[in-house]
C-alpha cells in the first residue's frame, strides 16, 4: 500500500455542506432511499449466527430485515414480514427457531430458506400456489466477517462494489476475530456529522490528549483518498505497543499483524456505515443505525483472538475504557455541532487541509442523491 500524508490530497477551496443536509427530512428520506436502500450496509458480523437456526433482525431505514442461517449452514436475508398480511415475524433483536419461522397471526410457516412450507386452509382458495408466497429475500454477502445488506432489487455486484477492499486487510484475519464487547450509544446527531468526525484528527489535539500523546495527529495518512472507501494509518509511537489506557500492548496481537503495522492503527470508513479500526491487538467497528436527520445509533465492538476471550482472566477493560473515553469525546462535539448547523446563522465553511477526506465523503453522498451539480451547492470537486 501506497500512504499519501492526509494534508498532501488536500483540495484547495472546499467548503462544508448547507445546513439542511444535516436537519432535513426531505433529504434524510433521500438518503434511505438512495443510499441505504442502493449500497451494501453492514447489518452486523457473521458470528452472531453460529448455528442453522439461529437469527437476528435488523433495521434499515423503515424496512426491517430478518438475517437467519438456514439448515444448509448459510446465512440468508429476508423483509420482516408475512405475505399473508404483513404482520411482522419475528419481534425479538435475536432468536433461534426450530427449523419453521411461524407467522404469529395465521401460522403461516416459512422455512429457513423462506420458502412458504405451512399455509392453513389456503389450499381451499382456487389459484392460490404457495411458491408465488416465499418470502422476499434481500441481496446479502460476508467480507471479513461482517453481514452486508442490499435492498435494491437490481444490487450492484458486492465483489465488483467492494474490489478496491478484497483481500486488503487480510493480515489482521478479521473473519476469525471475536467480539469480546460491545457498546451502543444513541446519538442526537446526523449520521455524516459522525462519520465525518471519525474521518479526521483535525480535532484530535483539542479534543482527544490522551489519544494524540500516543498517536500524534500529524501521522496521520491515507493509501484510499478518493471514492466510497476512504482511510489509513496513524503511527503509535515507539514509547508505547497499545492504544490503551496504560499504553502497553495486555493481549495477543491478531492474526498476522507485525513489522511496522505493530506501530500502526488504521482507520477506514466503509460507505455508508461502518468505521473499521483496525489495530494491532484487537479491531474496533462502529456501526451506524441511522433513524432520523437528528438520530444515529452507533454499535461499536471490540473483537480479539478467540484464544484470547477464551482465557479465564480476558479483560478487554484496558482498551475498552480508553476507547469509550474516546467516543464519548467525539460524540458530545457531534452533538453539539447537530445543534449548531440547525442555526440560521449557519452557513458552509472552509475545510482545513486536516479535513482532506471530508470533501470526498460530501461528494460520495452527494453522487448518490444525484445533487451533484446543484448549483448552490459549495465547490466539493
Amino acid at each position: 500500500m501506497v500512504f499519501h500524508k492526509t494534508t498532501d490530497t488536500f483540495q484547495q477551496g472546499t467548503k462544508t455542506l448547507p445546513g439542511h443536509y444535516y436537519t432535513s427530512e426531505a433529504i434524510f428520506a433521500e438518503e434511505v432511499e438512495r443510499i441505504f436502500y442502493r449500497r451494501w450496509v453492514c447489518v452486523g458480523r457473521a458470528e452472531e449466527l453460529p448455528e442453522p437456526g439461529d437469527y437476528i433482525t435488523r433495521q434499515v431505514g423503515t424496512e426491517s430485515l430478518i438475517l437467519v442461517r438456514n439448515r444448509y449452514g448459510a446465512i440468508q436475508a429476508f423483509y420482516n414480514l408475512c405475505r399473508h398480511r404483513g404482520v411482522r415475524l419475528c419481534s425479538d433483536a435475536t432468536g433461534h427457531v426450530a427449523g419453521t419461522i411461524r407467522c404469529p397471526y395465521h401460522a403461516w410457516g416459512y422455512a429457513l430458506t423462506g420458502e412458504l412450507v405451512a399455509a392453513p386452509f389456503m389450499s381451499e382458495v382456487e389459484g392460490f400456489d404457495a411458491e408465488d408466497y416465499a418470502l422476499k429475500a434481500v441481496a446479502i454477502a460476508t467480507w471479513e466477517g461482517f453481514l452486508f445488506v442490499n435492498l435494491s432489487d437490481y444490487p450492484e455486484p458486492f465483489e465488483q462494489a467492494f474490489a478496491p477492499l478484497l483481500n486488503r486487510f487480510s493480515q489482521w484475519q478479521i473473519p476469525t476475530l471475536r467480539r469480546g464487547y460491545r457498546i451502543d450509544y444513541p446519538l442526537h446527531a446526523n449520521w455524516k456529522i459522525l462519520v465525518q468526525n471519525y474521518s479526521e484528527c483535525y480535532h484530535c489535539p483539542t479534543v482527544h490528549p490522551a489519544l494524540v500523546k500516543m498517536s500524534p495527529a500529524s501521522s496521520s495518512a491515507n493509501d484510499l483518498y478518493k471514492g466510497a472507501f476512504l482511510g489509513g494509518p496513524m503511527a503509535i509511537a515507539p514509547t508505547y505497543t497499545s492504544l490503551s489506557t496504560s499504553g502497553r500492548r495486555t493481549l495477543p496481537v491478531v492474526g498476522e499483524v507485525a513489522g511496522d503495522d505493530l506501530q500502526r492503527a488504521y482507520y477506514y470508513f466503509i460507505f455508508p456505515n461502518l468505521l473499521l479500526s483496525l489495530q494491532p491487538d484487537f479491531v474496533m467497528a462502529h456501526r451506524l443505525e441511522p433513524q432520523s436527520p437528528d438520530r444515529t445509533t452507533i454499535i461499536c465492538e471490540w473483537l480479539f483472538t478467540p484464544d484470547a476471550i477464551a482465557q479465564p482472566d480476558f479483560d478487554p477493560s484496558d482498551i475498552v475504557h480508553f476507547w469509550d473515553t474516546v467516543n464519548r469525546e467525539d460524540w458530545q462535539l457531534c452533538e453539539s455541532m447537530q445543534l449548531g448547523v440547525r442555526s440560521r446563522a449557519y452557513v458552509p465553511g472552509h475545510y482545513s487541509p486536516q479535513e482532506s477526506l471530508l470533501p470526498e465523503i460530501d461528494r460520495e453522498v452527494l453522487k448518490a442523491l444525484g445533487h451533484l451539480d446543484d448549483t448552490d451547492l459549495p465547490l466539493i470537486h
